[in-house]
């Protein structure tokens, strides 16, 4: 087993009266694909968001490529850091709409880590070829579909070459023929060795490319379990339940 990369105690968040996570713990080991399941409204997203502190917990410990972070009160300082060690594709794509498709990714590069312009596209065409989009460089996202913008949108999220990459529900958003192109791209990115935090609906993706699922409910984790015990051997009854609905739609 690779070595621990992330390690989350007591993360917890409310919004008003409303507990959405309680006191989660987490670990993520280095080359770690972890798919989390759940009901809607279980806190899949809000925790996904804590993390990656585009929420503010109300408390939590992160420890992240050794070094330490307090979830509630991390500075912007800190906050930058973990941010250049990791990318997040979110559901709804978040391109930017008057940049091409190479813009999209190039413009992190230029502007934050200040990379020559002709680095910075050789990079990009680079990614663009590896998510199938080399032709579709010069297209604006309107010009894209849904598929090839979130393909775009994972490119950009591997420029800055993170040890890390948190997917919030990646293909809900797509119609069902353009989420296999997209689920395609992130099963090669796990064969790679990408570490993958991946919130999902897709249970072919948690089963068969997945190391560990994890299901949660009510903001809490009821199961944290290998992808072939989750799927076969499920230890709580929650669990079987949840399953169940899936496997009789």
């Amino acid at each position: 087993m690779a070595g621990e990369l992330l390690s989350v105690k007591g993360l917890s968040k409310s919004f008003g009266e409303g507990k959405i996570l309680d006191g989660i713990d987490l670990s993520v080991a280095k080359g770690d694909v972890i798919a989390i399941l759940g009901p809607s409204g279980a806190g899949k997203t809000t925790m996904l968001r804590c993390i990656s502190f585009l929420e503010r917990a109300d408390a939590g410990d992160m420890v992240f490529d050794g070094v330490d972070y307090d979830l509630g009160g991390a500075s912007r300082k800190e906050i930058l850091e973990f941010r250049r060690k990791t990318g997040f594709v979110f559901q709804n794509f978040n391109l930017f709409r008057n940049r091409t498709a190479l813009g999209n990714i190039t413009e992190g590069l230029i502007t934050a880590r200040k990379m020559p312009k002709a680095d910075a596209e050789e990079k990009g065409m680079e990614l663009l070829r590896k998510v199938g989009l080399e032709d579709k460089h010069g297209s604006y996202p309107s010009e894209l579909s849904g598929g090839q913008q979130q393909r775009v949108a994972i490119a950009r999220a591997m420029a800055s070459d993170p040890l890390m990459i948190f997917f919030d529900e990646p293909t809900s958003a797509l119609d069902p023929e353009l989420t296999g192109e997209v689920l395609s791209v992130m099963r090669q990115l796990a064969e790679d060795g990408m570490t993958m935090l991946v919130v999902t609906h897709e249970l072919g993706f948690a089963k068969n490319v997945s190391d560990r699922v994890i299901f949660m409910e009510n903001g809490s984790i009821v199961e944290d379990a290998p992808s072939g015990k989750f799927f076969s051997n499920p230890e709580q009854k929650r669990t079987r339940e949840f399953l169940a609905t899936f496997i009789e739609r």
